[in-house]
């Protein structure tokens, strides 16, 4: 069994990877650089957990696309990343279909490789509102991979955590041995996490909720 893993570099994305690993599927790992405020962290962090998984099959894309868009302060340095706590609706680091492109890109690498399966670490129940993490959008998008690509190519996307809250990602992760200290969540800062934009509150809370020591370095935090 061949599986294609969207790996960010980010607690879920990894924690759905090690659950396809221990699941007796052959990774093939991708990831997407997309001028996001933390590109090369997250790069660094996606070639660690492959490191750690003994993943020799990946592949890095380039998106420059993305920043011609813009509409997200992921991608545009003239917005601000919001740090003032989390918030009902879409928040401005939602990009643009972000999720429906990777998945894309991602089923072409699938199809090429003979993969059965596709994992993505999408979170619907505790996410901050990004349309393109739920199940809806999942089912439809897999409905479209199979309509669009050869008779012989039978793909399913696997979304393991999508009705997990963060601490419950934590737990699993630990369950599957998952070595978070490795991942990097923070949408704002390539040294120490800021601690306070969406993404930091998330995973903080998870690590609280779950009674587990957030190892990451944490800017301002000894």
């Amino acid at each position: 069994m061949r599986a294609v893993c969207i790996l960010s570099g980010g607690m879920d994305s990894t924690t759905a990877t090690y659950i396809a690993k221990n699941s007796g599927y052959d990774i093939i790992a991708v990831h997407f650089n997309y001028h996001q405020r933390t590109q090369q962290r997250e790069l660094q962090a996606f070639n660690d957990i492959c490191d750690a998984l003994d993943i020799a099959d990946k592949y890095v894309i380039d998106l420059d696309f993305f920043s011609q868009i813009g509409a997200s302060a992921l991608v545009d340095t003239t917005l601000e990343v919001p740090t003032d706590g989390l918030k009902e609706g879409v928040p401005i680091t939602y990009v643009p279909f972000r999720n429906g492109i990777f998945l894309s890109i991602a089923a072409a690498i699938a199809e090429k490789e003979n993969a059965q399966a596709m994992f993505i670490g999408v979170v619907q129940e505790d996410s901050s509102g990004y349309p393109d993490c739920t199940e809806e959008f999942i089912a439809s998008m897999q409905q479209s991979i199979n309509l669009g690509t050869k008779d012989t190519t039978h793909i399913k996307i696997e979304t393991p955590l999508i009705h997990l809250k963060k601490e419950d990602i934590v737990k699993r992760a630990i369950q599957e041995g998952v070595k978070l200290e490795l991942t990097w969540s923070c949408y704002q800062n390539e040294v120490e996490a800021c601690g306070v934009c969406d993404s930091c509150r998330l995973r903080l809370k998870g690590f609280e909720k779950a009674g587990i020591k957030d190892l990451i370095k944490y800017e301002g935090v000894l």
